[in-house]
């Protein structure tokens, strides 16, 4: 199985806050995951670099269709991005519709995380 850590990041975000928050969730990841809306953030790429992992982007469309799977709602993302679920979001897409989550979304200063594990 491959874990996945979902990312919400404000702009700007360094990566030293995203790998703070990913080691807070208390588990080594495969995989980071974050919004196609985030591709240009440099501090996932570097997160990304400095953990040894593959950095994937989810399309609108998947992030949105994994909402239902959350169980984390934030209002103020769901006003900002369009999605109640960033981090959650992000990780249950990577993982595909078999995938399940492990950790709910846990809060950085700037940075969210969530875990979830690909399906078999």
């Amino acid at each position: 199985m491959t874990v996945i850590a979902g990312i919400g990041c404000r702009r700007g975000c360094p990566a030293d806050d995203i790998v703070s928050v990913i080691r807070a969730a208390g588990r080594a990841v495969d995989v980071l995951a974050a919004p196609a809306f985030k591709a240009r953030e440099a501090g996932l790429h570097a997160a990304a670099v400095a953990l040894g992992v593959k950095l994937v982007f989810v399309a609108a469309p998947d992030l949105a269709a994994a909402q239902s799977r959350c169980v984390t709602f934030s209002s103020r993302a769901a006003c900002a991005t369009g999605v109640a679920s960033v981090a959650e979001g992000s990780a249950l897409a990577a993982a595909g519709p078999a995938g399940r989550l492990l950790q709910p979304r846990i809060a950085g200063a700037r940075a969210t995380c969530a875990l979830a594990e690909s399906g078999p």
